[in-house]
């Protein structure tokens, strides 16, 4: 085991939805700064094959990471967070999340929840479900409130 001077990491996957932003958000507000948590971002874009009608060529796919990194960093700044890796990986988000869990060997992976309906969710497959039961830590999904009316 690691010294007990180690930060232990919390992975959060990241992407240009308001849930992720939600969840990102939401973390900062109740772990951080944290003197026992390093934060990993990672946002999976897909293969420019997989996303052929979906978002365009390659360098939109670029540009895309690109900006969702940056705002999520900002977010991390705004909070008076410095200690923060991100990358950008290709690959399906489920892959991606649950082999950073892995690499990174976090202790806590955070994952925003789309709220997607039953037949969405069978027909897109749920990320936070999957790496709920693949990922080799504890999964934390963050539930943006539903405003009731």
């Amino acid at each position: 085991m690691a010294g007990s001077s180690e930060k232990q990491v919390v992975v959060i996957g990241i992407d240009d939805s308001e849930q992720s932003t939600y969840a990102l958000k939401w973390t900062l507000d109740h772990f951080f700064p944290s003197p026992i948590f390093k934060l990993v971002l990672v946002h999976s874009r897909p293969t420019a094959t997989s996303a052929v009608g979906l978002a365009g060529p390659d360098s939109d796919l670029r540009k895309i990471a690109t900006r969702v990194v940056d705002s999520a960093r900002q977010l991390c700044i705004d909070k008076s967070v410095d200690d923060v890796t991100a990358e950008v990986v290709e690959g399906d988000p489920r892959n991606v999340l649950c082999d950073a869990v892995e690499k990174y060997r976090a202790a806590i992976l955070v994952v925003g929840s789309h709220g997607y309906g039953a037949i969405k969710r069978a027909v897109l497959g749920s990320v936070s479900d999957y790496c709920a039961h693949h990922a080799h830590c504890t999964v934390m999904i963050v539930k943006k409130p539903k405003i009731k009316h």
